[in-house]
Formats: C-alpha cells, structure tokens, sequence
C-alpha cells in the first residue's frame, strides 16, 4: 500500500489554523508548531477566563452589597441571613443593583432583613 502524506487536507488544516491564530505576535502567527501551540493555550485560558469571570461578578456585587449594608448599620453576614430568614429571594446581583440604582427600596429590604433576625 503507498505511503499517505494527507497533502491537501493537512493543507487545509494548516490554513484553518493560522487562521485561527490571525494577528498574534511574532512567529506564533506564522509557524505552524508555534501557531498550535499558541491556539492551545488560548483555548484553555479561554475556559478558564469563562469561570474566572463569573467569580469576579460575584465579588464585585458582594462588595456593593457590603458598602450599601455599611451605610445602614448592618453587617453584609446579617444581611443575607436576614433575607434567607425573611424568605427574600433576590439574588445578589439584583441586590446590587437595587442598592445602586434604588436606595429607598434597598432600604426597605434592609428593614425586612432586620425585622426577620
């Protein structure tokens, strides 16, 4: 049986992938092992970042939520224990969002909150 060498499909592949890796710096966008390797590694923190950044929303409300309680006597602890125990089911990012665009409302979750503890 002859020999295979892939030839166009491999060609193929090869043009797939450069392009994939269209404007990177240096030989990672032009040579082929570099260029694979480059992809690989961006996919990955790719997946990473994905996870990563739902970890730093979730800080970044945690804080606003933690500011807000701050200005009206309530540690951010009490806070959400008070609205579990209240039977408050706004999630933090809506709390955030309350506490920033919605101050008297805000206020009026923090009473139920304290009422409930």
């Amino acid at each position: 049986m002859p020999r295979v060498r892939k030839g166009a499909a491999r060609r193929r592949a090869n043009k797939r992938l450069l392009k994939s890796v269209k404007g990177y710096r240096g030989p990672r966008s032009t040579q082929i092992r570099l260029a694979k390797e480059a992809a690989i590694r961006a996919a990955v923190n790719a997946t990473v970042d994905r996870k990563r950044k739902k970890r730093d929303f979730r800080r970044l409300w945690i804080t606003r939520i933690s500011a807000a309680c701050a200005m009206r006597d309530i540690r951010y602890s009490q806070f959400i224990s008070g609205c579990k125990k209240a039977q408050i089911e706004l999630n933090r990012k809506m709390l955030s969002e309350i506490a920033i665009a919605d101050p008297a409302a805000f206020d009026v979750i923090v009473k139920q909150a304290q009422a409930a503890l």
